[in-house]
Order: C-alpha cells, then structure tokens, then sequence
C-alpha cells in the first residue's frame, strides 16, 4: 500500500484537504502531454481533495491558472525537501 501524505490547502477562507501519493503524481505526470496540462491538474486536485470537500473545489477550477496555481502549491508541498547540484565536467584533459 502506498503511503499517502495530508496536506491542507487554503484557497481565500476556504480550507482543503488532500490526501497524496507517489502514484497519484506519476498519473498527473504521465497524463501532461505540450497541449493538455490543465485537465491533468484538475484530475489531480478533484481525485486526491477529501470527497466531501469535492463539491466546494469544483467550481474554483473552473479557472485554469487557479487549477494550475492549487496543483503547483500540493506538488510542491508534496516534494521531498532534497538538494540537487549538477556537477560540472572538467575543462582539463584526462590522462
């Protein structure tokens, strides 16, 4: 069973709760194609939001940059807190 994390949203004085895991992202991601980005992120929101919450979101993503802005804010929320540093070849010749 996959571990899901609670994260709360706030969205003006309304509150949101969703329940994530790593398989609900991985279907966000394999779903966002160049032309179809927002209804990924819709499906994300209204499948991961607490069902009785559910009816209260509906009509918030009626905005596509507000459906983009709440999914960006539960990714990032969902994201491990990790350090990434490319390192970069060296200029000098190996011998």
């Amino acid at each position: 069973m996959t571990e899901k994390s609670q994260i709360v949203l706030i969205v003006g004085a309304a509150e949101f709760n969703f329940n994530i895991a790593a398989q609900d992202v991985t279907k966000y991601f394999n779903a966002m194609t160049p032309a179809n980005k927002v209804a990924p992120a819709h499906n994300l929101l209204v499948t991961t939001v607490q069902a009785d919450q559910r009816d209260a979101l509906r009509p918030l993503l009626g905005n596509p940059v507000l459906t983009m802005k709440l999914a960006g804010a539960l990714l990032e929320e969902y994201s491990p807190d990790v350090e990434v540093t490319v390192k970069k070849p060296s200029s000098e010749p190996n011998d």
